[in-house]
């Protein structure tokens, strides 16, 4: 299984899942920003996760993706993406079949999370965005913290 991790930001996430890729699989962990890039890398290499491959991504990352047999991940970054339709595109246009793309997002209906509204969505609004591609809505989890 190769999961990829849109949106990797520090890494919180996909330093906890790679673990469960192993022993044949891979983590890519994909993020605009140059500094989380950077960060992630330090991290990956001081912990020894071999699994987890760290690439600053283009807004365009089907060439990249499409290569890979993906379950992506996009963590909590759609209102970060500057054109997170095409990017959104691209991801189900990578996505191999029986494949899964999973949305981790502070829910804007959290009020008390602390950080702007802008950086939050509701569950409505995704289903809103994600429903214009050809994806089905399996299910909420709501126990992260």
């Amino acid at each position: 299984m190769v999961v990829a991790d849109i949106g990797a930001g520090t890494g919180y996430l996909s330093r906890r899942m790679a673990p469960l890729v192993m022993p044949c699989g891979k983590f890519i962990a994909l993020d605009l920003q140059p500094e989380m890039v950077n960060f992630l890398q330090t991290g990956v290499k001081r912990l020894g996760l071999s699994q987890i491959e760290v690439k600053l991504s283009a807004v365009d990352i089907l060439n990249y993706l499409r290569t890979q047999s993906i379950w992506p991940l996009w963590s909590m970054c759609i209102t970060n993406w500057p054109t997170p339709y095409e990017v959104m595109l691209s991801i189900t246009q990578a996505l191999k079949p029986r494949g899964h793309i999973v949305f981790v997002e502070y829910k804007a209906e959290d009020t008390p999370v602390p950080i702007k509204p802008l950086h939050k969505m509701s569950e409505a609004q995704i289903k809103r965005e994600a429903g214009i591609f050809a994806l089905e809505w399996e299910r909420t989890v709501s126990t992260l913290p």
